[in-house]
């Protein structure tokens, strides 16, 4: 899949080090496959959620400390949105 944009994870892995091999492992997984609906997706990432009405898919990353959102043509492209803390996410998405 074209992830779009790899310089948004960058940004992100500056404001939150200790993410980046997570984050490097996540691109790659994506690179490499194509993923047609949710059920493909959770073969790879099992714990990936749809969020805001199935309008983006939330993952967990380094133990579900952080949640990268994005959204996702299927089959052709994955969108970063953004990465939130676990209590970001919660407060924005959750209603938390």
């Amino acid at each position: 899949m074209t992830v779009i944009k790899r310089k948004t994870l960058d940004y992100y892995c500056s404001v939150f080090p200790s993410i980046e091999a997570a984050i490097s492992n996540w691109y790659t997984l994506m690179k490499r496959n194509t993923y047609w609906d949710i059920v493909e997706l959770r073969k790879t990432f099992p714990t990936a959620d749809p969020v805001a009405d199935n309008q983006l898919i939330c993952f967990n990353i380094k133990g579900n400390k952080y949640r990268l959102i994005v959204r996702i043509t299927w089959g052709k492209t994955v969108f970063i949105r953004e990465i939130l803390t676990h209590a970001e996410y919660t407060k924005k998405y959750a209603g938390g």
